[in-house]
């Protein structure tokens, strides 16, 4: 991070020329326009021109990931996303992959709780290469026993390094499923070991069936593109794909929780971890339209940056806290999950912690957060947000989420004057309605010896998604 540069400048100075850099950016950022149309066989395409380079970035979400799953099931998604690059019925295993970076480009694909996405990024004028790819993976991949078996081998490794051996993942997975009582969200995304193992060809073939269809797809296209061109290559390769009888899942919606659950990790481990998670709506679940917007910057003041309560307070002021963090995520499927993690400072019982973490908590809920604090945060996280979306990969990614999980892409344009709206009574009233003991899950990684037979690691790992090497 670079540090920035002390001036005399007054600060009302200073964020007068903040807020106009802001503006001069957003406007740059908001000037592409986006396409969007939908062939006949249900595909929606969005394209989005971007001519500051000569690249593009080309994704097909998919409405599936692992809270579409059903007991016995977990994980299917995150593995039928492996076995995509096992070839097609014009292709070899391997192939899909070695055509792109003979073309230059680089792809992959991830899987999450709502979706599964795949994307390559190309110099423009090769977009045709990856419709043409992914259109004949779409329809007619070729799921074989000996490539299953020894991916299957796979994805139970990446399961045992990614979560098992990692006691900071092994204690989210569980306090997750703690959380969650009813709700898809209990599942971990790479699924159970034992659903892992358990899997048979035939399920993969109906969850590809099921699933992997035009008419439950958006295609994204972000770059140096003309969206008429785009259009016509999409329905060259797209277009004589055959829609499927796609049926939604039924609503499995998280009961009311009416009181605190604790749960206690005992795994090998140099350092003991907590988590606080609140059950809290989403844009797409909010009973009022501002809620999610107001979470999202009382996520900010606890946790956004250096300056935040909790980093000033617990870090560097109590020395309570040797690291902390706070997640929300306003554009889940379903009710998610406000989090606040944090490890203790060496000589700092996991009690002194706690305890910090409930009080700064507290002072939410009972007391409005200052004008002049409010307007720096805002200013931070609309600046993130604005700031993101030099990448062209980001804001393909926004299109395609907010797409994928049934709130549309042009919500992307609410998420800045919403934020802007946000006031100091509405942070303190979700704070007050959603920051509550009876809707709180905790979690504690009580660390064993690492010398014990089944030492584990202690760096944290990312248990979200199926991004592998292949």
């Amino acid at each position: 991070m670079t540090t920035p540069h002390v001036t005399t400048q007054p600060s009302a100075a200073k964020a007068a020329v903040a807020l106009l850099a802001l503006a001069l950016a957003t406007a740059a950022f908001a000037a592409p326009e986006v396409h969007e149309f939908t062939l006949g066989n249900g595909l929606k395409v969005l394209v989005k021109p971007d001519r500051r380079a000569p690249v593009v970035v080309s994704q097909v979400w998919y409405k599936v990931g692992s809270s579409y799953e059903t007991e016995g099931l977990t994980g299917i998604s995150h593995m039928l996303e492996h076995m995509m690059f096992k070839g097609t019925e014009s292709l070899g295993p391997g192939k899909f992959s070695r055509i792109v970076a003979a073309e230059g480009g680089r792809e992959n694909a991830f899987t999450g709780q709502d979706y599964t996405a795949y994307f390559q990024s190309l110099a423009s004028d090769r977009l045709e290469v990856s419709l043409r790819l992914e259109a004949d993976r779409m329809a007619n991949l070729l799921l074989r026993d000996e490539d299953f078996i020894k991916e299957r081998e796979v994805v139970t490794e990446e399961r045992r390094l990614r979560t098992e051996d990692q006691p900071e993942s092994l204690t989210y997975e569980t306090f997750q499923a703690m959380a969650y009582q009813t709700s898809p969200y209990r599942h971990p995304v790479i699924g159970w070991m034992s659903d892992i193992e358990h899997y048979s060809l035939d399920d993969l073939k109906g969850w590809y069936r099921r699933w992997y269809a035009p008419n439950n797809a958006t295609l994204v296209v972000v770059g140096d593109v003309d969206p008429p061109a785009v259009r016509a290559l999409a329905e060259r390769y797209f277009g004589p794909l055959k829609p499927a009888a796609v049926q939604s899942p039924k609503p499995r919606p998280e009961v009311e929780q009416v009181g605190l659950r604790r749960v206690v990790v005992e795994a090998p481990a140099k350092l003991p971890y907590l988590l606080f998670g609140y059950k809290a709506p989403t844009a797409a679940t909010r009973p009022e339209p501002w809620e999610p917007y107001a979470l999202d910057v009382l996520a900010a003041i606890l946790g956004g940056d250096e300056s935040s309560r909790l980093q000033s307070r617990l870090v560097r002021g109590e020395e309570v806290a040797a690291d902390v963090g706070v997640s929300y995520d306003p554009y889940d499927r379903m009710t998610t999950l406000f989090t606040i993690s944090a490890v203790p400072a060496q000589g700092r019982s996991m009690d002194d912690l706690e305890a910090g973490v409930v009080e700064e908590v507290r002072r939410l809920r009972e007391e409005p957060v200052l004008a002049a604090e409010l307007d720096k945060v805002k200013t931070q996280v609309v600046a993130a947000d604005v700031y993101q979306l030099d990448s062209v990969f980001a804001q393909a990614m926004r299109l395609g989420r907010l797409e994928t999980v049934g709130l549309g892409w042009r919500t992307a344009d609410e998420y800045v004057p919403r934020v802007r709206a946000v006031t100091p009574e509405q942070v303190q009233a979700v704070a007050r309605k959603y920051l509550r003991e009876e809707a709180l899950t905790m979690a504690r990684l009580k660390p064993l010896p690492l010398s014990s037979p089944v030492a584990r690691a202690s760096a944290p790992a990312a248990i979200e998604g199926g991004r592998h090497a292949r």
